[in-house]
């Protein structure tokens, strides 16, 4: 008696959606306080690091200064310290950190955030870490990166010696 042919049923393969979409592109404002505060943003009991988008033909800098704006003028922003890209699903995100000269207390209370539902906030480094645990290596590379004058770079979670040269501009 003959017997009906087997079929082994095909196994879907799951192709990675690989930057079908354009990159969502932001950046992050590392503003340093005294020896061992930071500024932070506080958006209804949630704290981080100020951000921003980042649009068509604007630099990192140009961005920083539309993230905090400062009617006194004191914010400046140094340069890049690092570079985080991650490849989601669908696009690629990149966060360019951008490290601003160390600041008073009391020029930090001046700064105005673009979200006029957050407050500006200056609290001690380590408490930020403690609360922040998602973006703890980044800010601790950051952090390092501002002190060594080099800039750093993840990729996928994952610290790199060099910016690639497409994120490099």
């Amino acid at each position: 008696m003959p017997t009906a042919p087997t079929t082994v049923p095909a196994q879907r393969r799951h192709a990675p959606y690989e930057n079908w979409r354009p990159p969502v592109v932001g950046v992050s404002l590392l503003v340093p306080v005294g020896a061992d505060c930071i500024t932070v943003v506080d958006l209804r009991g949630m704290l981080m690091l100020p951000v921003g988008g980042l649009h068509d033909g604007q630099t990192p800098e140009e961005a920083g200064y539309r993230v905090l704006a400062d009617p006194s003028g004191g914010l400046r922003l140094l340069r890049r310290v690092a570079v985080d890209w991650v490849q989601t699903r669908r696009r690629k995100v990149i966060t360019h950190v951008m490290a601003a000269a160390p600041m008073t207390r009391e020029a930090v209370t001046g700064l105005v955030y673009r979200d006029p539902r957050a407050t500006v906030r200056v609290i001690p480094t380590l408490q930020f870490l403690d609360q922040w645990p998602t973006g703890r290596a980044r800010l601790l590379v950051s952090l390092q990166a501002l002190a060594t004058g080099a800039t750093a770079c993840f990729e996928d979670g994952v610290v790199r010696t060099q910016v690639p040269s497409d994120l490099a501009a």
